[in-house]
């Protein structure tokens, strides 16, 4: 009940200082619309946002799915085949040398205005996260653990199986939590240089007809479904890695 409660709290205490700063400040309603007029906004254009968050949904989880696939199997090749691994590296950190931004106008080039090039562009983000935790929690397996399933016959495979994935399995989770928390930035880049439907794009409209109130609500729905997202990725991870303790916070203290 306290996990449910706790963020519920920490939600309304933002809107009372937001709407609390609105009031003090006197600041207008086109530069920083309260949130009381920002929800009666959301709520009366439901439908609208819904549809919008459908599409920016989608773009997200998709980038979610290839870049872990393309980040688990980069993570995988580089710590067993070590020529593969000097090929590797340079493209992980070229993906985030290069501002995303600068990457977003020439996907959509090549792709168009659909869904595939914020697909690519959350991919990409995620990519690199995914790929250097999996990576390093494969190489960082206890040594003791291998030389003991060689000395017992096991090959690579059972190996691998059977202690590196599940010893790799706490990184792997820390550098999925991170690419959940990324993951919208892609998709809505994406959707700001070209896009036809999506929140980036509603945003962008809304901004470009003076309706503050409502390019906040937008924003305001991308942030509750990203949280959500994260929380609920978060909670698979947690059961994925159920038989790993959690360190007690005051054990820090």
């Amino acid at each position: 009940m306290m996990k449910i409660l706790r963020p519920m709290v920490v939600f309304t205490g933002i809107l009372m200082v937001w709407q609390l700063v609105v009031w003090l400040f006197d600041i207008a309603p086109f530069i920083l619309p309260g949130p009381i007029s920002v929800i009666t906004v959301a709520i009366e254009r439901a439908d609208t946002l819904v549809g919008h968050a459908g599409v920016t949904l989608s773009e997200i989880l998709l980038g979610l799915l290839f870049g872990t696939i393309l980040g688990v199997g980069s993570a995988l090749i580089m710590a067993y085949f070590r020529q593969a691994r000097s090929w590797l590296l340079p493209v992980l950190v070229v993906s985030q040398a290069v501002p995303v931004f600068a990457l977003a106008p020439v996907l959509v080039l090549w792709f168009g205005y659909g869904i595939a090039p914020k697909v690519a562009m959350a991919t990409l983000i995620i990519y690199f996260p995914v790929t250097a935790a999996f990576y390093d929690g494969l190489r960082r397996t206890e040594a003791g653990w291998v030389d003991l399933a060689r000395t017992m016959g096991a090959s690579k495979a059972t190996i691998l199986r059977q202690i590196r994935l599940p010893a790799a399995l706490p990184a792997f989770a820390s550098g999925v939590r991170v690419a959940a928390a990324v993951a919208p930035i892609g998709a809505v880049v994406g959707e700001w240089v070209g896009s036809s439907a999506g929140l980036g794009y509603y945003m962008l409209l809304m901004n470009g007809r003076v309706q503050t109130a409502a390019m906040f609500a937008a924003l305001f729905v991308l942030a509750i479904m990203s949280v959500c997202i994260y929380f609920l990725i978060d909670a698979a991870l947690r059961r994925l890695i159920a038989w790993q303790p959690e360190a007690d916070p005051a054990s820090f203290n």
